[in-house]
């Protein structure tokens, strides 16, 4: 249930975004944030922010664990939607890695959607996003961030 625990503190992340996810397009979009997550529940929760200065937005992740069931359910919120997503991306580690599945829409349709976060050590990590259209045979990458204990 401490799978999150190596997130806690602050951080520098380089975001790598691709400009028109879905579309076979390979141009990519970086920019600087700056995020802060603590724990709580003695572990079986986390909470982060992230700040991205250059796009003018932030976001707010709440990530829980359930006990029952061995695993984790991560909702979002971005400053520009003013919303948090009621359908979460649910899903485990193994070791230093973690997926996570779930339902999105991508301009107006259905996706599948997956987040994997890998612990690269005490002072790196990395999360990915990938959106599938064929229910999961295939993934695409579109969002990717890079993780530096500040």
């Amino acid at each position: 249930m401490n799978d999150f625990d190596f997130l806690a503190g602050h951080w520098n992340v380089t975001n790598r975004r691709l400009v028109k996810a879905l579309s076979g397009s390979d141009e990519w979009d970086e920019f600087p944030g700056y995020s802060v997550a603590t724990r709580h529940f003695g572990g079986a929760a986390s909470f982060d922010e992230i700040e991205c200065p250059t796009k003018g937005f932030s976001g707010l992740t709440v990530r829980v664990y359930n006990p029952q069931t061995r695993q984790w359910s991560i909702y979002w919120a971005s400053s520009a939607s003013g919303v948090l997503d009621t359908s979460p991306m649910v899903g485990a580690f193994e070791g230093d890695r973690g997926e996570f599945y779930g339902e999105e829409t991508h301009e107006g349709r259905p996706v599948r959607c997956r987040f994997v976060w890998t612990v690269i050590g005490d002072d790196a990590a990395r999360w990915e996003q990938a959106f599938s259209e064929d229910d999961g045979r295939t993934w695409e990458t579109n969002w990717t961030m890079d993780f530096t204990r500040a």
